[in-house]
């Protein structure tokens, strides 16, 4: 089994959908892919029964601010202003998972010490499984 180091690609459309590649201005990404589970255990059963459910994906991006040209200030700053779909794209040794997603915040954190930190959290919006190429 190949064991890697984590560098990965983060692509994340601006307002207008257009791709920006802003990687150096993310120091840390948490993703999920749950499933729901409903519980389908009958009285009949000494263990459990469960059927799977729908798929989801949830994405919190945490940054440096960075207002460069096509850098991340320029694809989070109009979270709070559109309501656009963004396409979400994380790459790593050749496979990428792309989401159709909604950011739902763009919060800036400034600290005692100067640093001035953005996280980004974003949903799964368009009902199609999250899947990784």
């Amino acid at each position: 089994m190949a064991k890697e180091s984590a560098a990965l690609a983060v692509i994340i459309d601006d307002a207008g959908s257009a791709a920006r590649t802003i990687s150096n201005s993310i120091g840390s990404v948490d993703m999920a892919t749950p499933r729901g589970v409903q519980d389908v255990t009958g009285v009949d059963k000494t263990s459990m029964e469960r059927l799977l459910l729908l798929g989801d994906y949830s994405a919190t991006f945490n940054g440096f601010f960075n207002d460069g040209s096509n850098d991340a200030h320029a694809v989070f700053k109009t979270v709070p202003s559109s309501s656009v779909t963004r396409t979400v794209s994380v790459a790593h040794s050749g496979q990428t998972l792309a989401v159709e997603a909604l950011l739902t915040d763009y919060q800036l954190s400034r600290a005692q010490n100067g640093e001035l930190t953005t996280t980004v959290p974003a949903v799964l919006q368009s009902g199609s499984d999250p899947t990784w190429s």
